[in-house]
C-alpha cells in the first residue's frame, strides 16, 4: 500500500530521472577537457568540505568518528580524482595500428545510485565523480537515516559541476527516500545502469531489476597473524583498522586468526593497544547485544564505540578501550563473534598450523563474506601466496590496515567505495568499481586476416518429397538427363 510520502518520493524520482536524461543528452556533446574540468571542480569542492561533511554525517547517523569520516571524504574526492583524471573516457580511447582496431567510448546514460548509512558522504562523492567522468548522469537514493548528509554532499558536487559548465540536471537525488522510491528508481525505463551499495536485500533488488547492475556483497574479513610477521606492528595496524570510524567499512577485520606459537605475544600487544579481552560471562552479555535476535546483527551497535557497546551489555570498561575482543572456537551465524559486526568487536581464533588457519578463515568467509577480502600479516611471501590461492576472496591485503588497504587507501588498488565480490559472492565483477565499469566501448575492426571462401565443387542430390507419403525419393539428375535424351532421340528418328 502506498502512503503519501511514497507518492511524493516516487514523483520526485520521475522528475529527477527526466532532468538527468535531458542533461545527459546535452552532456554527451562535451569534450574530454570539458568533462575533466567538471570532475576536477567536484573533487576540489568536496575535498575542501571533507570535515564539514564528516561532522554532518556523524551528527545525523550517530555512527563513526568525525576525524575518520574526514579521511574517507578526502579519499573519495582527492584520492579518487587522482586515480581517474588521466584516464581517457571520451571519444577514441585507443587505436591499435597493428591489429587495426579502434576503440570508441560511449556512456551508459542515466545511472541510479543507492548509498549506505555507514559511508554516506564519501560514497555519494565517489559515485558522482566516476559517473560524470564517464559522461553519465546520476540520480541518488540515499539511505533514509543518512539523507541529510548525503544530499549535502551531492549539493556540493552539483554546485561545483554547474559552475564548471555542467548541465543543471546532471546530478539528482531523492530528498525523501523510501523503499518504493528506490524501487521506482531502479526499475525506471530511462535508467540505464544501477550502482548499489548496501545490504544483501538491496543488492538482490538491484540484480532483479532487469537493468545492468553493480552490486556488492557483505564483508566478514578474517585476518591471520603468522609467526613470520612483526607482531607488534601487525597488532597495531589491526587495532587501528578495526577501530577506524568504529568499523563501518565493510573491508574491516572481523576476526583474528592467530598461530598458537605467537598467541601470548599477540594477546599482550592487543591489551597494550587498547583492546579489552572479555571473560566468559562478559562474552555472553556482549553476544546478546550483538544479536538480540539469533542470527541477526543488532543495528543499534553499528558504528558505535566500544565503550558504548560495553555499556549496553552492562559492562564498565576504561575510557581508553578501543575494541572489545573475545576468544571463540565456533563458527556460524548462531555465534555472534564469528559474523560481520560493523562495530569495534573482534573474535579471536587460535590455529595450531597454517592449514588449520586457512580452514578457519575459509569457514568465516563462508558464513558471510565470500568474495570480499582477506587480510594477512606475514613476512613469508610463499605463505602469503598459499593463503591467497585458497581464500575465496577478490582481494588479499598484506601487512596493512584492511579497512584502508582494500579500498585502495593504503595499497595500490584502485581507490573505490564499491568493492566487487566476483562469482564467490554472486557479483558480476571482482574489481574495485571505478570509471572503467561505467563506460561502454564500441570497436571498429578492419580486415587483417583475409579469408578465401572456396567455391562449391560438389552438388547435392536433388530430392522430391511426396507430401502424401513419409517416403523421400532421391532423383539422380544424370539418369533423368540420359532418359530425356533417349526419348528425344526416338522422337526425332
Amino acid at each position: 500500500m502506498l502512503t503519501d510520502i511514497d507518492l511524493v518520493s516516487i514523483q520526485e524520482v520521475r522528475i529527477a530521472i527526466e532532468e538527468a536524461r535531458l542533461a545527459q543528452k546535452q552532456f554527451q556533446t562535451f569534450t574530454q577537457q570539458q568533462v575533466d574540468q567538471i570532475v576536477e571542480a567536484i573533487a576540489h569542492a568536496s575535498y575542501q568540505k571533507a570535515e564539514q561533511l564528516a561532522v554532518l554525517a556523524v551528527s545525523e547517523t550517530k555512527m563513526g568518528i568525525i576525524e575518520h569520516k574526514k579521511i574517507k571524504n578526502e579519499l573519495a574526492s582527492k584520492g579518487v580524482f587522482e586515480s581517474i583524471i588521466d584516464k581517457k573516457t571520451v571519444g577514441i580511447l585507443n587505436e591499435d595500428y597493428s591489429k587495426r582496431i579502434v576503440e570508441i567510448a560511449y556512456p551508459f546514460g542515466v545511472i541510479a545510485a543507492v548509498t549506505p548509512v555507514t559511508n554516506p558522504t564519501a560514497t555519494a562523492i565517489f559515485k558522482t565523480m566516476i559517473a560524470l567522468k564517464t559522461k553519465n548522469a546520476i540520480v541518488v537514493s540515499p539511505h533514509p537515516t543518512a539523507a541529510q548528509s548525503t544530499i549535502e554532499a551531492l549539493k556540493i558536487c552539483k554546485e561545483a559541476a554547474i559552475k564548471a559548465g555542467a548541465p543543471k540536471g546532471l546530478i539528482g537525488w531523492v530528498s525523501h527516500p523510501t523503499l518504493k522510491a528506490t524501487e521506482e528508481l531502479m526499475r525506471h525505463q530511462d535508467v540505464n545502469l544501477i550502482l548499489a551499495t548496501g545490504g544483501a536485500g538491496l543488492v538482490k533488488a538491484a540484480y532483479s531489476s532487469g537493468k545492468p547492475a553493480y552490486g556488492v556483497g557483505p564483508g566478514n574479513v578474517p585476518v591471520y597473524i603468522d609467526p613470520s610477521s612483526n607482531v607488534q606492528l601487525a597488532v597495531k595496524k589491526i587495532v587501528e583498522s578495526k577501530s577506524f570510524d568504529n568499523s563501518t567499512i565493510c573491508a574491516t577485520e572481523q576476526a583474528i586468526v592467530v598461530h598458537q606459537e605467537i598467541k601470548k605475544s599477540v594477546m599482550d600487544e592487543l591489551v597494550f593497544q587498547g583492546v579489552y579481552v572479555l571473560n566468559e560471562e562478559e562474552k555472553r552479555k556482549v553476544e546478546l547485544v550483538i544479536s538480540p535476535v539469533p542470527r541477526q546483527l543488532n543495528g543499534e551497535i553499528v558504528g558505535k564505540s566500544a565503550k558504548h557497546i560495553a555499556k549496553l551489555a552492562g559492562i564498565d570498561v576504561p575510557d581508553h578501550i578501543r575494541i572489545l575482543l573475545a576468544e571463540e572456537t565456533e563458527i556460524g551465524k548462531n555465534y555472534p563473534f564469528s559474523i560481520e559486526k560493523l562495530s569495534p568487536i573482534l573474535g579471536l581464533y587460535t590455529a595450531t598450523n597454517a592449514q588449520e588457519a586457512i580452514s578457519i578463515c575459509q569457514k568465516l568467509l563462508d558464513i558471510g563474506g565470500r568474495g570480499h577480502s582477506f587480510s594477512i600479516h606475514a613476512n613469508d611471501d610463499a605463505l602469503v601466496r598459499e593463503f591467497s590461492i585458497q581464500m575465496p576472496v577478490s582481494r588479499v591485503v598484506v601487512n596493512t590496515h584492511a579497512a584502508l588497504g582494500a579500498p585502495g587507501g593504503s595499497t595500490s588498488l584502485i581507490p573505490s567505495f564499491t568493492l566487487g565480490c566476483g562469482s564467490y559472492g554472486g557479483n558480476i565483477t571482482s574489481d574495485n568499481i571505478t570509471v572503467d565499469h561505467l563506460i561502454n566501448i564500441k570497436r571498429i575492426a578492419y580486415e587483417t586476416k583475409p579469408v578465401i571462401i572456396p567455391q562449391p565443387t560438389h552438388r547435392l542430390k536433388e530430392t522430391r518429397i511426396d507430401r502424401n507419403s513419409d517416403v523421400v525419393e532421391t532423383i539422380d539428375s544424370k539418369l533423368v538427363t540420359r532418359v530425356v535424351e533417349e526419348v528425344l532421340k526416338k522422337l526425332n528418328s
